[in-house]
């Protein structure tokens, strides 16, 4: 009998730790996943309604289409036009999400951007299933800024 209880106290610790491991991965998952998406930042030397304006001209020319925001919000969401993707059957577009919030000095506005690619993999198939992915390494960021940067009369 006492050695069937070491045998169970045995395994119920092994179990136990691989329960520990099994979290220990699931965080170190999480924590990539935050990590990819993260928003690109920068500060601009203006007010946020004139911030606001200026980033909804900056997509605009960049050729997104306002979905939902406003300036009261501090929030901003657009996205492109429809385009084929690599293979036949295949959609693709960027979403774009912009958040402005005030300095803390009240001196200007802090403008936080994430871009997502979506892809429709069979359009005619299966339309309406698409998959979403964070867009890090890509020059949009750049440009936008920059343009958001003009605008507002900042010479880069």
């Amino acid at each position: 009998m006492a050695r069937t209880a070491r045998v169970a106290v045995v395994a119920l610790a092994l179990t136990l730790a691989g329960c520990e491991s099994v979290s220990d991965a699931t965080s170190a998952v999480r924590e990539r996943m935050a990590a990819r998406d993260q928003p690109h930042v920068k500060t601009f030397g203006a007010a946020p309604r004139a911030t606001y304006d200026a980033v909804r001209a900056a997509a605009t020319d960049m050729g997104y289409r306002f979905i939902r925001g406003g300036p009261a919000q501090g929030e901003f969401e657009a996205i492109s036009g429809l385009r084929s993707g690599e293979t036949i059957g295949t959609a693709r577009q960027i979403s774009m999400k912009v958040a402005l919030r005030p300095t803390l000095d009240g001196k200007g506005t802090d403008v936080s951007v994430w871009l997502k690619e979506i892809i429709e993999a069979d359009s005619s198939n299966r339309a309406g299933q698409a998959t979403e992915t964070p867009l890090r390494d890509t020059p949009q960021y750049d440009v936008f800024f920059l343009r958001v940067g003009r605008i507002l009369g900042v010479k880069s």
